[in-house]
């Protein structure tokens, strides 16, 4: 869901698998690098050994000194330090920001609790999924949001149209692109006690999918108890000029149990969750309830309808969808995208999306889309990779357990 350009992902991690000596850069590759967005991080990660790679736009790190793998394992056990900066974050503001949203999203946004939020969809005409984001309601008349870096442009341009649409007719919307603040994302056990050390407010009374401004650090931050790993973990937008600080007290508070992370692991991670990734699981042809994502509908919004594509979402909530999002454990190579997968009788019925090497549960595992009839956990499969048929099997998601911090 959360980042964009996993073929790209794919694509580094495999050349960095399989070739362990840096590639000689070549001219015309350090005149694109030269191109590539910063975060305020980015120093501080050449610093601490990160290998910088491009990723939708921005040089990111893809791992630092740990393997991908370790990574994985530590985010799992303690705790990992993300730089998510890449991300867009903005608010919407003013007393018309909520039914304004509510036109481009499937959330059921008036209904959430001031200082509470949930993962939605931007929806288009045709029920298709044009980005995921994270929204939280901070008050009625402010809605704080972040969406993808690899959707950033088509999501501003697509939320401006609407906005300048409605605003014509009378509405009371601004917004304000948040460029002036970086993201940290920290996950894992130790996020809460960690964090905890940086701030005097009470993190036990913060529940996953709540919000709030404090400081952290002696800064004044916006934290949302949310991530994009499985773990318990929470979101920090940060004043730039503030970032490495604060990254810097995060890792000296742990003690070294929690590690700079880089886009790596955070695959991993996210798939072990069975969390989708725009661009590859979710895409403008793929509808929330094909991507199930039917939980994120709210109840209201079944029975108004009211935002883009509601009757081609409302009627698959009806009859079905015709292809589901599924869970696959496979047998030979990792599954990468795009990978057929047929039935036990030979007959094509979708395709891998995302799919590689567990490092918490040491077996392949995917996600991908199947003909409805094939989605059922237990239905065998074969998933063909390089000419090459492999047994495989329906499963539920997540692959690994979440651990999001509820109340009791």
């Amino acid at each position: 869901m959360r980042g964009g350009g996993l073929w790209q992902l794919s694509q580094i991690l495999t050349r960095r698998l399989s070739q362990p000596q840096p590639l000689r850069r070549k001219p015309f590759a350090a005149a694109a690098e030269a191109q590539l967005k910063k975060t305020a991080l980015y120093d501080f990660h050449v610093e601490q050994g990160a290998k910088m790679v491009p990723f939708a736009g921005w040089s990111m790190p893809i791992q630092y000194k740990d393997s991908i793998t370790d990574s994985t394992l530590n985010c799992r056990q303690n705790a990992g330090l993300f730089d998510v900066s890449h991300m867009c974050g903005l608010s919407l503001t003013g007393h018309d920001c909520v039914p304004f949203l509510e036109r481009l999203v499937i959330a059921d946004v008036a209904g959430l609790r001031d200082g509470t939020g949930t993962l939605t969809v931007f929806t288009n005409e045709r029920g298709g999924a044009i980005d995921d984001s994270v929204i939280t309601k901070v008050k009625d008349d402010h809605i704080y949001l972040v969406v993808n870096a690899g959707c950033r442009d088509k999501d501003l341009a697509h939320i401006g149209a609407h906005l300048g649409a409605f605003k014509a007719k009378g509405g009371h919307v601004d917004w304000h692109i948040h460029d002036e603040r970086s993201l940290l994302a920290l996950q894992g056990p130790l996020a809460a006690p960690v964090l905890q050390l940086l701030t005097k407010e009470d993190l036990s009374k913060m529940y996953f999918g709540e919000f709030q401004m404090l400081d952290i650090n002696g800064t004044r931050c916006f934290l949302t108890r949310t991530g994009y790993t499985g773990e318990d973990g929470f979101e920090i937008s940060v004043p730039s000029e503030h970032a490495v600080d604060l990254a810097k007290a995060i890792l000296e508070k742990s003690e070294g149990k929690v590690r700079l992370t880089g886009l790596g692991a955070r695959d991993s991670l996210r798939l072990e969750a069975g969390l989708c990734l725009y661009g590859n699981d979710m895409e403008q042809h793929v509808t929330p309830v094909e991507a199930g994502l039917t939980w994120a509908i709210g109840k209201r919004r079944r029975a108004e309808g009211g935002f883009l594509g509601a009757d081609v979402i409302l009627k698959q909530l009806e009859e079905g969808p015709p292809v589901r999002r599924v869970g696959l454990f496979s047998s030979g190579p990792p599954p990468r995208s795009h990978s057929e997968i047929v039935s036990s009788t030979g007959e094509n019925v979708g395709e891998v999306t995302s799919g590689g090497f567990s490092p918490c549960l040491k077996k392949n595992i995917a996600m991908g889309y199947v003909k409805s009839g094939f989605h059922k956990p237990g239905t065998e499969a074969k998933i063909v990779i390089r000419g090459k048929s492999y047994d495989a099997v329906v499963t539920k998601m997540p692959f690994v357990p979440t651990k999001y911090y509820r109340p009791s």
